[in-house]
């Protein structure tokens, strides 16, 4: 194009469009956006006389042989029509006009581009000719059919699809010149046309004559009418878009590809999807191996030892049954020569294709001679190896095989498999890391939660943990059975919310916090007082992220005591626990108040006491086990209470029934932990209670009477140990406190000694000094004893000591409960 512009005048008298050679053919002119005249060709001058010298500049409305008719050109993108204009001679002249409208889309001020044909292109004979010719040599393949569907003409593109001459052909149904199932399914289409009058496209897949390979058509079937007998024939305009189509199939299937592969966080399932995408859409055969280590770009590249590459099979897929390409089971490890199109992707870090002709190919036949030859028995013509690269790490590498289709991996192949292989690589990634941090989170886990459940007199116990499956990960879920005071336990289920290793690290935390107030002998709703001081100082630290122990944690605290036969319990946002009674067997929810999650603050927590018969099952769990999203949380507990009340052998029997029960498919999607609990209630015969006067005398009678009783149970070897702590607790008791004093002894698995008073002081352990009169009491308490510690309540404290049996009288362990 000429760097004329439009609005400026051509003063050269040369063309702004610069492509015509036959100035003089047709009229041309130029306006700018006031209607003046910025170009006027040879053209325009043989039509009205004027040269261009003297119409540069002028209005074109002058040109108007009605002065008063004199208007801009239409504002339409393209006008058409005829104008009467006036001659330089003054003759009045009728002129055909075509108008275009000019803008800054075109990259020139506004205006108009103005043509006429000139004199001489009147239709000659000549121009009768053109339609035969132009029928005969267009690119397109144009085939005429009568009304009975035979051939009657076709075109020199035509006879090229089809393979035979207009002679050869002449006559026949396009179902007989094709011979194929898609030729029928055609000339079905040229039926219809015939009959309904209506032109029609068709999309249809057809071989070309001579060739192995089907190429894609676009036809356009219309109908010929002649305006005396009606519809004479119809034409088939064919378009060859087999370019077209095959770019359409490969954009479907990297769509496809980005929405099948990923679905999961498993590794192997990923590498599945990801041939089975590919295959047979883009190969006949494909496969993936994974490196033992990924390589790290940048690093030095993996070892070759003894100049092998070994690699992992985790996945592949072939046209044919059993995969006879495979030559490897998924799962099993194989090397692989530095000459073949997989090492040489994973060490370039690019896609390699070798041809069967190709010298690569032979190189690597001669590394590899066994699977070389088993490639040509199949056919193997083309392999493309695609390195599985993602954030700057080679993972392994995806192979495709072709031998059935004929043609070889073209570079638009390449193109599609290396974007869909990027892609699967991504998600392969996101598995194995998902796979590390749950494998971490899982062994986190099972470290922090009790690797063995204490056996105590007050309950028999047994457990569940699934963690979840799935995209969630491990959650923070636990449990744990607390030996207390007194022969007393305390049994507790928790749920942090989040997953993964911050989780499951906060979890690990507040069951240590847990234990620690437990040993405090706390009362279940002030333990769960300053567990939610603990969660939201852990909040804080973590600037409020939910994953380390914000809002949404729960916990359910128990305390059974076997001598009372009763159960404290209460909870914080927790579901409920379910009771089975003994007696009928029946499972009821137990009716708790109901506290707020972990970690709101400031909000109070309540506890609610059970007097429960011996034998009774208490079960507590975590949301996961009744909440689902098939399922309502009244359903769920519907389930467990029919789950619970079911016959089981043993305890643990119980506890798996209830599992499967309500999780049949045993994959989660929430962490579950489940912890049952048959209660007990020791012997009364074990359990002995005095009232101790508040006198310094009153000591020796309670080493009489504490004597008495053990040689009644037959543990006269513990009498002088227990008689030194009987008399030191006392002994206290009396100095720093006044009102009555109980002493009690309690034979479980261990003797215990408590002394309670109705002072809230709690003592101090402390070394003495040389001329301390005080301060060795509870020094000697704590050397005599396997624990001692000391629990308050609502009328004031209890010191209580364990004492260790002696070894011959280990035979009262595991009896002291009916």
């Amino acid at each position: 194009m000429s760097t004329v512009g439009y609005g400026q005048p051509s003063r050269s008298g040369g063309d702004p469009w610069g492509l015509v050679p036959d100035e003089a053919a047709t009229a041309r002119a130029l306006l700018d956006g006031s209607g003046r005249i910025t170009h006027w060709n040879d053209g325009a001058r043989r039509l009205l006389g004027h040269t261009a010298a003297q119409m540069l500049g002028r209005p074109a409305a002058e040109l108007l042989a009605d002065p008063v008719a004199a208007t801009a050109p239409a504002r339409d993108e393209r006008w058409t029509g005829t104008v009467d204009l006036r001659h330089r001679d003054g003759r009045r002249l009728s002129v055909r006009l075509l108008v275009h409208r000019l803008g800054p889309h075109e990259g020139h001020p506004d205006g108009w581009l103005l043509v006429s044909p000139l004199a001489g292109t009147e239709r000659t004979e000549k121009d009768d000719q053109l339609p035969r010719l132009a029928f005969l040599y267009a690119p397109n393949a144009l085939a005429l059919y009568d009304t009975e569907i035979r051939l009657r003409r076709a075109n020199r593109a035509m006879e090229e699809v089809i393979g035979l001459s207009e002679d050869e052909a002449r006559g026949l149904r396009l179902s007989e010149i094709g011979g194929k199932p898609q030729s029928i399914e055609l000339e079905e289409q040229l039926r219809q046309v015939v009959e309904s009058g209506r032109p029609r496209d068709v999309r249809t897949r057809l071989r070309t004559g001579g060739e192995s390979r089907e190429h894609a058509w676009l036809g356009r079937i219309a109908p010929v009418w002649d305006a005396r007998v009606g519809l004479v024939a119809v034409v088939l305009s064919a378009v060859d878009v087999t370019g077209e189509d095959r770019a359409q199939v490969r954009l479907q299937l990297v769509n496809d590809a980005s929405r099948r592969i990923g679905s999961t966080l498993e590794t192997g399932r990923t590498a599945q999807e990801l041939v089975d995408v590919c295959v047979p859409r883009l190969a006949d055969f494909g496969s993936v191996d994974l490196l033992a280590t990924p390589y790290l770009h940048g690093d030095a590249p993996p070892s070759l030892q003894n100049g092998v590459l070994t690699l992992q099979r985790v996945a592949h897929r072939s046209l044919r049954e059993a995969t006879p390409e495979a030559l490897v089971e998924t799962g099993q490890e194989w090397d692989h020569a530095v000459a073949s199109s997989m090492v040489r992707a994973v060490l370039a870090g690019e896609s390699v294709v070798l041809y069967k002709d190709d010298p690569a190919f032979h190189a690597w036949a001669e590394q590899e001679p066994m699977r070389a030859r088993y490639a040509r028995e199949l056919g193997v013509h083309s392999i493309l190896s695609v390195p599985l690269s993602a954030r700057g790490v080679t993972l392994g590498v995806a192979q495709f095989l072709r031998y059935r289709r004929p043609d070889p991996f073209a570079p638009d192949d390449v193109l599609v498999a290396r974007e869909i292989v990027a892609r699967a690589a991504v998600c392969l990634d996101n598995a194995q890391r998902f796979t590390r941090e749950r494998e971490t989170a899982l062994a986190l886990q099972h470290n922090l939660l009790p690797q063995r459940l204490p056996q105590r007199s007050a309950v028999q116990v047994a457990s569940r943990y699934l963690a979840a499956s799935g995209r969630t990960g491990v959650g923070g879920d636990w449990f744990d059975v607390i030996p207390l005071s007194g022969a007393r336990v305390g049994l507790i289920v928790g749920d942090v919310v989040g997953h993964g290793v911050q989780a499951s690290a906060t979890m690990g935390r507040l069951r240590t916090a847990v234990r620690t107030l437990a040993d405090v002998d706390l009362p279940p709703e002030e333990l769960l007082t300053h567990l939610d001081d603990l969660v939201l100082r852990l909040s804080e630290e973590t600037g409020g992220d939910e994953t380390a122990g914000d809002v949404g944690t729960t916990c359910l605290y128990a305390v059974y005591d076997p001598v009372a036969g009763t159960c404290t319990v209460a909870r914080a946002g927790h579901p409920p626990p379910v009771l089975i009674d003994p007696g009928t067997g029946g499972a009821v929810t137990m009716e708790l108040p109901a506290g707020p999650p972990l970690g709101l603050g400031g909000l109070p927590f309540e506890s609610a006491e059970f007097s429960l018969p011996e034998g009774s099952v208490l079960a507590l769990f975590t949301d996961g086990l009744v909440e689902r999203r098939d399922r309502d949380v009244d359903e769920g507990y519907r389930l467990l209470h029919e789950a619970l009340a079911a016959p089981a052998v043993s305890l643990d029997a119980r506890c798996g029934a209830v599992v499967e029960a309500l999780l049949p498919s045993g994959a989660p999607g929430d962490d579950v932990a489940l912890l049952m609990a048959r209660t007990r209630v020791l012997d009364a015969a074990h359990v002995v209670t005095w009232d101790v006067p508040d006198d310094p005398a009153s000591c020796g009678t309670a080493r009489k009477d504490v004597e008495g009783q053990l040689t009644r149970w037959e543990l006269q070897e513990a009498a002088f140990t227990t008689e030194l702590v009987v008399t030191e607790l006392i002994s206290n008791a009396i100095r720093h406190s006044s009102g009555p004093i109980r002493l009690r002894l309690i034979l479980d698995r261990t003797l215990i000694v408590e002394v309670s008073d109705t002072s809230s002081t709690a003592p101090h352990l402390r070394r003495a000094a040389v001329f301390d009169e005080g301060g060795r009491g509870l020094m000697l308490v704590a050397q005599l004893a396997q624990r001692w510690g000391t629990r308050h309540s609502a009328d004031g404290k209890t010191i209580w000591a364990e004492l260790q049996l002696p070894d011959d009288c280990v035979k009262f362990a595991g009896s002291t409960a009916r």
